[in-house]
C-alpha cells in the first residue's frame, strides 16, 4: 500500500488517466494505419482472373468413385471439356492476348502442341521390358517428364505419365487440392502398370513433389503387400524439404478465406504464359508439399522402428542442382539419403559454374552453404557424386565420388550459365518449349532463352522469371545414367 501511495503521490490520478488516454489513442492510430497499409497492399496485388476464381467440376479427389486408370482418364476428359467451356469460352476481350495460355490460338495455347501434354498419357509397347510411372511436380504437368517418357519408350518400356489432381488446367485447382488426392492417383497408376507388365519390374520416376509422392507409395508398399513394391526410384530436383516458414503460410490463406479476401489465398499472381506450368501459385499448394514431406518423414520413422523383417528398400538415384530456390537441398541429404538403409543409392549434385563464380558475384552466404554441401559425408549407405569444374585446369567437368575418386567428364558449362535450377533438371536442351536456341522450332511460345534487355516495368512478367534456367545442358549425361541404372 505504501508503494501505491508513493506512486500516486508522484503521478497524480489525472496524469494516469491522461497517459492511458494517450496509449489508447495511439493504439487506435496504429490499428488505423495498419488497416490503411493492408488496404494499400491488397490494392497493389494483381487482379484475380477467371482461372484464379473458378473451381472446375469433374476434378479427381479421394471421394471420387474412381478406382482404375481408364475411369480416371474418362473423368479427366470431362474435366478438360469443362475447362474449355468455363475458361477458354469465357475469357474477356480485355484479357485475351497473344501470350495468354487461356486465349484460344495464342502462342501459349497448349492445343498448339501435337499431344495434350497437360493430360495423363500412356505409351504402351509389345512385350515390355519393364514399366515406369512418371510423377510431375507441384504446379507442373506431365510435360515436364515427356522427354524421359519418349526415350524410355524407345527402349521397350511401358510408360504411364500421370496428371496430378489440380494440375494441367487452371491455377485455382491448387486452392483445394490435397496431397492425399495425388497419392491416391499414384496408386491408380501403379495398379495400371502392374496389370500391363505382369511380373516385369516397375520403377517410379518423380520430379520435385513427384519424389515424396513416390516415397510415400514405396513406404506403404513395404508395409502392405497389396501394393506393388517399386524396383527402383529415380528423382529430379526432389522436394524432400521446403522452407521452415511453410507451416505458417497457410494462415494467410485461411485469413483470406475467412475475411472474403481471395487474393490472400495466393503466394503469387502472375500472367499465365507457360502452356504447361502455372505462373500463379496458391498458398495451399506449398502447404500440401510441406504436409506430404512431413508424412514421408513419419513413414521413415515407422520404417526404422519396425521390428518386423523389412523388405529391401529399392535403390534410389537422384539428380539435383546444388542451388535450388524451390526446395532445400540439405534436406535431400539429411531427410532422405541419410535415412535410407544401406543399398545401391546414389545422389548426384551439379555444382555451380566456378569459372563464373570467380567473378565474385555469388553471395558470400551462398558460397558458405555450398561448401558444406560439397563436403557432405556419406557413410556407407549411399554414394555421393559431385559434378563440378572446381579446380579444373581446362574447364572440363569432373565427377568426384564420395570426396575421393575423380573422373574427368567430356562436358563443360555453356557460356553465360552460372548454375542449373530446380526447373532445369529434367529438361533437355532440345526441348522445343524450354530448350536452348538450337532446339527444334516450338509450335508456340519458346521460353528457354528469353534473356532480353531493356527498361524495367515494361514487360508483362518479371525479369527474374525470364532469366531462370529452364533446360539442362547435361541432359544427355543424366539420360545415360538413368538407362544404366535401369539396366537398359
Amino acid at each position: 500500500m505504501d508503494i501505491l501511495k508513493n506512486v500516486l503521490i508522484k503521478f497524480p490520478l489525472w496524469s494516469v488517466r491522461k497517459a492511458t488516454r494517450i496509449l489508447f489513442i495511439s493504439f487506435l492510430g496504429a490499428i488505423f494505419i495498419g488497416i490503411i497499409a493492408f488496404m494499400l497492399y491488397m490494392n497493389s496485388l494483381p487482379s484475380l482472373s477467371l482461372w484464379h476464381t473458378t473451381l472446375l467440376e469433374n476434378e479427381f479427389t479421394t471421394k471420387s468413385e474412381v478406382k482404375d486408370f481408364d475411369t480416371y482418364l474418362s473423368l479427366e476428359t470431362q474435366l478438360f471439356d469443362t475447362l474449355d467451356k468455363e475458361i477458354y469460352g469465357k475469357v474477356t476481350d480485355k484479357e485475351k492476348n497473344r501470350i495468354n495460355r487461356y486465349t484460344r490460338n495464342s502462342v501459349s495455347d497448349p492445343k498448339r502442341w501435337n499431344k495434350s501434354w497437360n493430360k495423363s498419357f500412356e505409351f504402351p509397347v509389345k512385350n515390355p521390358k519393364m514399366g515406369v510411372l512418371l510423377l510431375h511436380g507441384m504446379s507442373d504437368s506431365p510435360y515436364s517428364l515427356h522427354a524421359q517418357a519418349e526415350y524410355l519408350h524407345k527402349q521397350g518400356v511401358w510408360v504411364v505419365g500421370l496428371r496430378m489432381p489440380g494440375h494441367g488446367t487452371i491455377p485455382s485447382g491448387l486452392i483445394e487440392v490435397k496431397w492425399q488426392d495425388m497419392a491416391a492417383v499414384v496408386k491408380i497408376g501403379m495398379k495400371r502398370l502392374d496389370q500391363k507388365v505382369g511380373d516385369k519390374p516397375i520403377h517410379i520416376m518423380g520430379y520435385s513433389t513427384g519424389a515424396p509422392l513416390a516415397l510415400n507409395y514405396t513406404l506403404l508398399a513395404l508395409e502392405d503387400e497389396t501394393f506393388t513394391r517399386p524396383e527402383s526410384l529415380i528423382f529430379y530436383s526432389p522436394a524432400i524439404g521446403v522452407s521452415p516458414a511453410a507451416p505458417f503460410a497457410i494462415w494467410q490463406s485461411r485469413i483470406g478465406h475467412l475475411l472474403g479476401l481471395p487474393k490472400l489465398e495466393w503466394n503469387s499472381l502472375t500472367p499465365e504464359y507457360d502452356p504447361f506450368k502455372y505462373g500463379s501459385f496458391a498458398v495451399n499448394a506449398g502447404d500440401q508439399v510441406y504436409r506430404l514431406c512431413n508424412e514421408v518423414q513419419k513413414q521413415f520413422d515407422a520404417y526404422e522402428q519396425s521390428t518386423i523383417s523389412k523388405k529391401t528398400f529399392p535403390p534410389v538415384l537422384s539428380f539435383s542442382s546444388i542451388v535450388d530456390s524451390t526446395v532445400t537441398v540439405p534436406s535431400l541429404v539429411n531427410n532422405l539419403y541419410k535415412r535410407l538403409p544401406k543399398g545401391n543409392h546414389t545422389l548426384v549434385l551439379f555444382d555451380i559454374n566456378h569459372k563464373f563464380s570467380a567473378n565474385h558475384m555469388v553471395k558470400q552466404g551462398t558460397n558458405k552453404a555450398l561448401k558444406i554441401l560439397r563436403n557432405t559425408s556419406t557413410g556407407e549407405n549411399y554414394t555421393f557424386e559431385l559434378i563440378t569444374d572446381l579446380n579444373s585446369s581446362d574447364n572440363s567437368l569432373v565427377k568426384i565420388t564420395d570426396g575421393k575418386n575423380t573422373e574427368k567428364l567430356s562436358m563443360q558449362w555453356p557460356r553465360g550459365l552460372y548454375s542449373l535450377s530446380h526447373l532445369a533438371m529434367p529438361i533437355s536442351q532440345n526441348d522445343p518449349t524450354y530448350g536452348d536456341e538450337n532446339a527444334p522450332k516450338s509450335p508456340g511460345i519458346q521460353l528457354g532463352y528469353l534473356a532480353i534487355y531493356g527498361e524495367t516495368g515494361v514487360l508483362q512478367t518479371s525479369a527474374s522469371s525470364l532469366l531462370r534456367q529452364r533446360w539442362n545442358p547435361f541432359h544427355e549425361y543424366t539420360k545415360e545414367r538413368v538407362l544404366e541404372f535401369l539396366g537398359l
